[in-house]
């Protein structure tokens, strides 16, 4: 499979040029249609509170969504026309987890923002991205709120578990493994035994991606005293990765929400793009 269908969710926090940059690099590379999709969403007024607000100041209210819509599509083609990629400007009004989740079903992979705690924008949903990465079905790449990112996928790091949502992840980012410039598969703690990682931790998938053209480096460590999470992270930073790659809520959400987990942490620690799958 190859990246030709790519949507890349554009609103107004304060990273969003950035995200819109990366979709486009990212469509340059591979030679794809890059759909940009904003969604106008208005805080939900309850009935009460509405009946207090003159018509004048929601039609300002109305005004001003169409007015940052039009700013963010101005960004987007801009950037889109100065690359010379072909691509579409798509304006929908509604909630915005369905019409994310609707959109990014027609495209081979989905760029979406980190959540952002910082931005006063109350019309984003708060349960983004955990929900679209649940139910959309399709890879979903999140790009960080701080940072820019030169590369995208050069240095390509994979968490690998053997289990069903990490292969599942794996197959998903074999399209950028193809271009990269290199490829780590990383067991953290790996165990043996036949439902485990074999003798050597990694290897298995990765004869399975060389058969594919791709060249990945087996990787294992030991760290039971260090959070899995941390250490992914850690060792991302430390080979220079601009691309992590991963299976999301191994446990049920609200198992991981509760407790904390994996998906969790990265969700809201990354500091840099991750590719995630369920």
């Amino acid at each position: 499979m190859a990246l030709k269908d790519i949507m890349v969710h554009i609103d107004n926090g304060r990273q969003v040029r950035t995200r819109a940059e990366y979709a486009v690099n990212l469509a340059a590379a591979h030679d794809a249609h890059l759909t940009g999709l904003y969604v106008l969403s208005h805080a939900h007024i309850p009935g009460y509170i509405r009946a207090q607000i003159s018509a004048d100041v929601i039609e300002q209210q109305l005004k001003a969504a169409e007015d940052a819509a039009k700013k963010s599509e101005a960004m987007f083609r801009e950037l889109a026309d100065r690359a010379g990629i072909t691509y579409e400007w798509r304006c929908v009004s509604g909630d915005p987890l369905e019409l994310i989740s609707l959109n990014a079903r027609y495209a081979d992979v989905a760029i979406i923002g980190q959540r952002d705690k910082e931005n006063g924008d109350v019309t984003i949903d708060t349960d983004m991205p955990d929900r679209l990465i649940l139910s959309v079905g399709r890879p979903v790449l999140v790009v960080p709120y701080v940072g820019h990112f030169e590369t995208v996928g050069e240095r390509v790091m994979v968490a690998w578990d053997s289990s069903r949502l990490a292969t599942r992840a794996v197959n998903d980012a074999i399209p950028f493994m193809k271009k990269a410039k290199s490829v780590a598969v990383l067991a953290v703690n790996p165990e043996g035994g036949a439902e485990g990682h074999g003798d050597v931790p990694g290897a298995d998938i990765c004869l399975h991606l060389a058969r594919h053209g791709i060249k990945a480096e087996a990787q294992h460590i030991h760290a039971d005293d260090v959070d899995v999470a941390d250490m992914l992270l850690s060792r991302a930073a430390d080979e220079g990765i601009d691309l992590f790659v991963m299976g999301s809520y191994g446990h049920a959400r609200w198992r991981e929400l509760v407790l904390g987990g994996v998906t969790r942490y990265m969700l809201e620690h990354m500091t840099l793009p991750v590719l995630m799958s369920h």
